[in-house]
């Protein structure tokens, strides 16, 4: 980032390398749409280039910090969709010789999507960064701005939340 503060470009293509990926990772899980996501990603490294001389190592990490960027754009772009039921079923026509396992799990992460689309952002994010990214507490707490023990409460309350549009969606058969 020290290079990157002194608007060094190689050392920026490096690090857009390194991190984009994961920073377009991150907000497709918040904004559930891949070209918002690409287009958050790209913002997001624009301000990493325009606002290198004031990241702080001794405060945060650079992923850190990125991952605060990512979801403060992601949060921004979020739009407020309502979803509808899939009216007809495709056939599942494999070669695989376990066609069945890969139609449950198909099933399993639709159902995990359409669950996580209908919690709030934020906790979404406490989700997306700790259970998807593998943040520790600290750093998912850090990218988020909030304390670690808000951030503890804020998961606990995503992961019930959750657990709970799983059932909603196993109940009604929303999403099959």
């Amino acid at each position: 980032m020290a290079a990157v503060s002194a608007r060094q470009h190689h050392a920026f293509r490096i690090l857009m390398g390194r991190h984009m990926p994961r920073a377009i990772r991150v907000a497709q899980r918040i904004v559930r749409d891949p070209g918002e996501a690409d287009d958050i990603g790209q913002e997001a490294f624009l301000r990493v280039w325009s606002r290198a001389a004031s990241f702080d190592p001794e405060i945060a990490r650079f992923t850190t910090w990125l991952y605060r960027i990512v979801l403060n754009l992601a949060f921004d772009r979020t739009p407020r969709r309502q979803h509808s039921p899939i009216d007809e079923a495709a056939d599942v026509r494999s070669d695989d010789p376990e066609p069945v396992e890969r139609v449950i799990a198909d099933e399993e992460r639709r159902i995990l999507e359409w669950a996580m689309a209908d919690l709030p952002e934020r906790q979404r994010a406490a989700i997306a960064l700790f259970h998807m990214e593998g943040l520790s507490g600290e750093d998912a707490a850090h990218a988020m701005g909030l304390g670690a023990k808000a951030f503890e409460s804020l998961l606990g309350r995503a992961r019930a939340a959750l657990k709970q549009n799983v059932q909603k969606i196993q109940d009604t058969g929303r999403c099959a």
